[in-house]
């Protein structure tokens, strides 16, 4: 049986919205349960079919209108569609038949849609592809693409890399896999810790580009933080995967996902975390980061994901206090030890800003060098924004000809008109 939103979900939805976002709820969960049909040496096919539905339901709605029931709709078609190319190829006959039992085997494969069988089907999917026969950053390239929905544009963008690198490194990594012929099966315990990082990698990522990407003009992509945090959850929900560094992720998204009404105005404009209101944070979501925050600290290893929860918590804070930014000052310090990146070494510049002061913090970002980041240049403005106007302009201006999004060219402007 399926089991999926009805149509008045969408009812508040303007049509040609409807299927870019059902294709992030939905081409991942196809193309798993009919990868888990083929085995993971069809990976191409079964991305093909769940296109092809896709293209189907572009074609026939623009006319017809949406049907009462959307997900059910592409659910049909896309079991259509693989029954179609058993017969076309006779697939079936020579590759499945031989291994079903022999007592009376169906005409035609079921392709079991329901609701536990896309949850197995696509955490298997998870730690399948993240096989360690393939380099680290193809598992999570390919993670990114096939469960997570990601363009080849925001996987470049997501490895500051360009789409014909792309591209070829995820051909490379689905012909391994397909060479291999792995198992879509959830893994021994050996197998669940060898994959986990990069499991966990590929959903961090799909959350920050929801929470800020690089490659779209929207201000924030909840559909994107959503899923993120469902996939999270069918890790939370498993066992084997309910792990203290899953709950320390998980507590990450809740603290940032709580801000979320607060992080762009009425006109849908970026608001910086200064102009927030924290009256519109949602108190119940970080309550719930909290209690997975402590559930993560059972044991002793401390991934990245805990220091970076525990920033994200602080922010929750309404108190501007420097006890709060000197708490961030120093779990940036420690995550910078355990997981640098510039991105965290900018972080940490300007939470030492707000602890112990902008002569401090002038000393230490000068020494990034950041100079591709507007970020950096952003930092470097209101840093000087108070005692010389004139260069913190200037900063400003770099940072808007590096600002990638609409969002940010226009919250920079608006900085440069108050100076």
């Amino acid at each position: 049986m399926i089991s999926s939103p009805r149509h008045g979900l969408f009812c508040n939805m303007q049509q040609p919205d409807v299927i870019p976002h059902l294709f992030r709820t939905e081409f991942s969960k196809i193309t798993a349960v009919l990868c888990k049909n083929f085995g993971i040496e069809h990976l191409q096919l079964a991305e093909d079919i769940a296109s092809e539905t896709f293209v189907a339901a572009l074609e026939t709605w623009s006319y017809k209108g949406l049907p009462e029931n959307p997900v059910a709709w592409l659910y049909g078609v896309a079991k259509n569609k693989a029954r179609n190319h058993f017969r076309r190829q006779n697939l079936y006959q020579h590759k499945i038949a031989p291994n079903i039992r022999a007592d009376g085997p169906e005409e035609q494969p079921d392709i079991d849609l329901s609701e536990k069988n896309i949850t197995d089907s696509q955490l298997q999917m998870l730690f399948a592809i993240c096989d360690p026969c393939i380099p680290a950053e193809a598992q999570i390239g390919l993670a990114l693409r096939i469960l997570c929905g990601f363009g080849i544009d925001e996987i470049a963008t997501a490895f500051l890399s360009n789409k014909e690198t792309i591209n070829k490194r995820l051909f490379r990594a689905k012909e391994k896999l397909r060479e291999g012929k792995a198992a879509i099966v959830f893994p021994p315990p050996a197998g669940i810790s060898n994959r986990l990082e990069n499991v966990l990698t590929s959903l961090y990522l799909l959350f920050n580009e929801g929470y800020y990407s690089e490659s779209s003009d929207e201000v924030l992509r909840e559909e994107l933080c959503r899923e993120a945090m469902r996939l999270i959850q069918l890790l939370l929900n498993n066992p084997a995967t309910d792990l203290p560094p899953v709950n320390a992720l998980y507590a990450l998204m809740l603290f940032h996902a709580s801000r979320f009404p607060a992080r762009k105005n009425d006109r849908g404009e970026l608001l910086l975390y200064a102009e927030q209101d924290p009256s519109l944070w949602d108190t119940e979501m970080i309550s719930s980061g909290v209690f997975f925050l402590h559930k993560a600290s059972q044991g002793n290893n401390l991934s990245r994901y805990h220091l970076e929860a525990g920033i994200a918590y602080w922010h929750t804070v309404k108190t501007a206090g420097s006890e709060k930014w000197e708490n961030i000052l120093q779990l940036y310090n420690h995550l910078l030890q355990l997981h640098y990146s510039p991105v965290a070494a900018l972080n940490r510049t300007f939470a030492l800003f707000k602890a112990r002061g902008k002569e401090a913090a002038i000393i230490e970002a000068e020494k990034l060098q950041l100079n591709n980041n507007h970020y950096y240049f952003m930092l470097l403005g209101e840093l000087y924004a108070e005692n010389d106007p004139a260069k913190a302009r200037g900063f400003f201006e770099q940072a808007l000809s590096l600002a990638k999004t609409k969002p940010d060219q226009l919250a920079i402007s608006k900085r440069i008109s108050l100076i």
